[in-house]
């Protein structure tokens, strides 16, 4: 064993013993999607006085941390997100109703005097002619207060009878302290008790002194409290308060018919005090327990039934070396699960599935690395199996960089880019190939090294897997197909396949989801068999007209419609259960119209933005010829799977997304392994025409391209079948990809980069050892086998 043997499997050995007990003594922070919940996303917006910058966003969230906590649930989150977003997670939270309703009536709290009964008819329905409605922050549509005066309002008080109100006296941030008391003894029942800071208690003192002085059962003896336009409370102020005397700060009571929840959830509203700038849900998404358990089970059995035939692929493929391959493919899941939990990522089901993901992807290096030790075997076979597989990890070293960096890359994408869990799955992917590198880079090379290093592995070459080329590659070389005599053609098919693609996407059109249209998506579960039909004409009947009815999952309703408040979600789900008995809401997304159209417009940014970094980074790596191949073969693979979705009726939504990054990554990566492969056979054979040099680096990396797609084909395959609707259309549509993109590496991207060459008649590449860096007329020193003493025969 040599000192690099030894260090690789000491450092192998140490990080494996670290990763194991991580795994054992710690564990996954799950995001909402996977262990049940309600997720709120709040926009700030700008008041008349006060910009929803970073410091009014964080003086909000203090706010709203405040009142959520006084909601008694269990280990809530509260983050800002950007200059003017917070991000609400309610974990455990199945019915958002009353989180929303705190949240969306925390806007602009005031106090006023009420001038008298309001002229006109309490504004509680449709807008009058001319008025437009707006949306307060629960999503639903209010009637704008009427205007009686110069800064007067007319609103309903809780009865629903019009008062006119004067201006605001008194702003909710001068609120100290608000708390609901039961009055045993005096048998008043349930009262607030409120307190002041000093200055606005003395505003306070001068509004209740100035009501006093008006009759006992007068308007305008009453104080009203009004919260986001809407009137929670107008007390009439006590009849042994006298005129211009008024109520000091902590001798004020607020009495009334109050239940116990009433009551503390007006002392919780007026104790939230103003915000500093109003708020509105852009975004909710809830999550029922039992489809994240579902989704835990369904990945974990998808990652085990993939891993399986995935590490029994490669041992047939590669024999021992594959074995040794399947080890460390099994090091690789714990390494990377390990960094998940010690990093603490938040786990999501985009997360979860790219972790699955990157276990089929994981053994591309190492196939890599046997190819290139099988062609060093077959050119020179009376080599050391040692000294042909050191040559096989020196030689592919620059694919699987290259390779690897283009997956980041997209892994970059879906972090910056991407939107709430999508994110997630950057995280993981990203951690993916860190790990895949180590284990095949290490693991695996400590353990192919020690095994060359006995004779009986070295002796035997058919039990060792890489001491003879494989069939495959055996078939193709004997046969020599001229793939590229006529490259156009091949382009001709490619734009055949194109014009499909596009056929479906203008005739079927694109089903976009409602995070990109904007709407309410819910999927109830529910006691008894309700058919599609029975369903949508229950809920017509319900009011609910426009409501789309699917099924989803096993047996259950799947309901889309634009806006729903959530009040109308509980509508909606008591008219289902009068057909379907009991009913359970499995999973609800709510996206606001504005919300929509910026992650629409933020995912075509993404999809040109990685385009683009593709283009560079390939143009850094290769030839520009080949760069502009290779993104043409992206975009083509791009398109295809789009409309394969078009055809197929699938939705386009945040998860398809991530999906179509990844391929983009996968493309590139395929296409780089052939042009890698190009790029050194041309420069070594300058004179021999290039489309000869483009068929024989297709024909050696065809193997590795069919046997990494297969590692990848096993996981999503069982992904597809076991990870219900949640993660099918994700496994769909990268089943989809890596066909196509195993198809547009050789058939488009090569084609497109011979016919370029032609037009182009750029140079050919320098020979080995004339590159950058050597001058002319010294030879570069190549770097010597370290089995290899120097003595010749």
């Amino acid at each position: 064993m040599t000192r690099a043997t030894a260090v690789r499997a000491v450092l192998a050995v140490a990080v494996l013993l670290a990763s194991v007990v991580i795994t054992l003594t710690m564990s996954p922070r799950l995001g909402l999607d996977l262990q049940g919940g309600t997720r709120i996303v709040l926009q700030a917006h700008d008041s008349d006085t006060v910009t929803a910058d970073r410091e009014t966003t964080d003086r909000t969230l203090e706010v709203l941390r405040q009142r959520i906590d006084s909601l008694g649930v269990s280990e809530p989150t509260l983050t800002r997100s950007g200059e003017d977003r917070i991000i609400v997670e309610l974990p455990d939270v199945q019915d958002p109703r009353q989180a929303a309703e705190v949240i969306g009536r925390t806007a602009q709290l005031s106090f006023h005097a009420v001038e008298g009964p309001g002229t006109g008819k309490p504004e509680t329905g449709e807008p009058p002619a001319g008025d437009s409605e707006t949306e307060g922050a629960d999503g639903r549509k209010k009637p704008p207060a009427s205007d009686t005066g110069p800064g007067d309002l007319t609103l309903a008080d809780e009865q629903g009878r019009s008062l006119a109100l004067g201006p605001s006296r008194l702003s909710g941030a001068g609120v100290d302290d608000a708390t609901a008391a039961f009055d045993a003894q005096g048998g008043a029942g349930w009262s607030v008790s409120l307190t002041f800071h000093k200055d606005a208690g003395q505003d306070w003192k001068k509004l209740t002194g100035e009501a006093a002085c008006h009759p006992a059962g007068d308007d305008r003896r009453r104080v009203a409290i009004v919260l986001d336009e809407k009137v929670i409370s107008s007390p009439q102020v006590d009849p042994s308060v006298g005129c211009r005397v008024g109520l000091p700060s902590g001798t004020t009571q607020i009495t009334g018919s109050f239940s116990a929840d009433e009551a503390r959830d007006l002392a919780l509203l007026i104790k939230g005090g103003a915000l500093p700038v109003p708020v509105e849900i852009v975004e909710q998404r809830t999550v029922g327990p039992t489809l994240g358990a579902a989704a835990i089970e369904a990945s974990a059995q998808a990652a085990l039934i993939g891993a399986a035939a995935t590490a029994l692929f490669i041992t047939v493929v590669y024999r021992l070396f594959g074995a040794l391959a399947a080890v460390a493919l099994g090091a690789y899941g714990v390494i990377s699960y390990a960094a998940l939990v010690a990093l603490g990522v938040t786990l999501t089901l985009p997360g979860l599935a790219g972790f699955v993901l990157a276990i089929g992807m994981a053994v591309d290096a190492n196939v890599l690395v046997f190819e290139r030790a099988r062609e060093e075997c077959a050119d020179r076979p009376k080599r050391t199996l040692r000294s042909a597989l050191t040559t096989g990890f020196q030689k592919a070293w620059s694919a699987v960089a290259d390779s690897n960096a283009t997956t980041l890359i997209a892994a970059g994408l879906l972090f910056f880019l991407g939107s709430g869990p999508v994110k997630g799955f950057g995280v993981t992917l990203a951690i993916g190939v860190v790990a895949s590198m180590f284990s095949a880079l290490v693991i695996a090379r400590a353990l192919t090294e020690i095994a060359a290093n006995r004779r009986f592995v070295s002796d035997y070459r058919g039990v060792n897997g890489i001491g003879r080329p494989g069939a495959v590659r055996a078939w193709l070389v004997r046969k020599d197909p001229r793939l590229f005599r006529r490259p156009l053609r091949w382009l001709v098919v490619s734009a055949a396949l194109v014009a499909v693609a596009v056929a479906g996407i203008v005739v079927r059109g694109i089903d976009l989801g409602v995070e990109f249209t904007g709407g309410r998506l819910v999927e109830y579960s529910t006691s008894r068999p309700v058919d599609v039909e029975t369903a949508r004409d229950t809920l017509a009947a319900a009011g609910f007209k426009d409501a789309e009815v699917t099924t989803a999952g096993d047996g259950d309703l799947s309901v889309r419609t634009g806006k729903l408040d959530n009040d109308g979600e509980h509508a909606l789900r008591s008219a289902l259960a009068e057909e379907g008995g009991e009913t359970k809401k499995v999973r609800d997304e709510l996206i606001g119209p504005s919300l929509g159209d910026e992650l629409r417009r933020n995912a075509l940014i993404a999809l040109g933005v990685a385009v683009a970094v593709q283009l560079a980074y390939l143009a850094v790596r290769f030839r520009w010829t080949f760069a502009v191949a290779s993104v043409v073969a992206m975009v083509h693979d791009v398109i295809l799977v789009v409309g394969a979705f078009a055809w197929l009726g699938r939705p386009v939504d945040g998860i398809f997304l991530a999906a179509l990054l990844t391929v983009i990554g996968y493309s590139v990566n395929d296409s780089v392994v052939v042009f890698d492969r190009v790029r050194e056979l041309w420069g070594a054979n300058r004179k021999t025409p290039l489309d000869t040099i483009a068929r024989r680096a297709v024909l050696q990396t065809v193997p590795r391209t069919v046997n990494t797609g297969m590692g990848a084909l096993f996981i999503l395959a069982a992904l597809a079948v076991l990870g219900g609707d949640s993660l099918a259309d994700f496994a769909i549509a990268l089943l989809i990809g890596i066909v196509v993109g195993t198809w547009s590496s050789v058939f488009t991207a090569v084609p497109g980069a011979l016919a370029l060459e032609r037009s182009a008649k750029a140079p050919s590449p320098p020979a080995p050892g004339r590159g950058k860096g050597t001058a002319r007329g010294k030879t570069r020193t190549v770097r010597r086998d370290p089995l290899d003493n120097g003595a010749r025969v």
